[in-house]
């Protein structure tokens, strides 16, 4: 059995972190967007597979 792990991480700015994170050439899954459940967040994959999320609260 695969197993993967989703971890989420608070940032005081998620497009500064997103693009030091894209620059880097990180297996990006999702550009910053605003949720519907007050958070901007975007999503990315470490080498392993798991997802990383980081939330800016809106």
């Amino acid at each position: 059995m695969d197993i993967t792990i989703q971890s989420s991480f608070l940032t005081d700015d998620v497009d500064a972190a997103f693009a030091a994170i894209e620059a880097s050439g990180a297996d990006i899954s999702q550009e910053p967007i605003d949720q519907d459940y007050g958070v901007r967040d975007c999503a990315f994959r470490d080498p392993a597979g798991n997802t990383i999320r980081l939330q800016q609260r809106a």
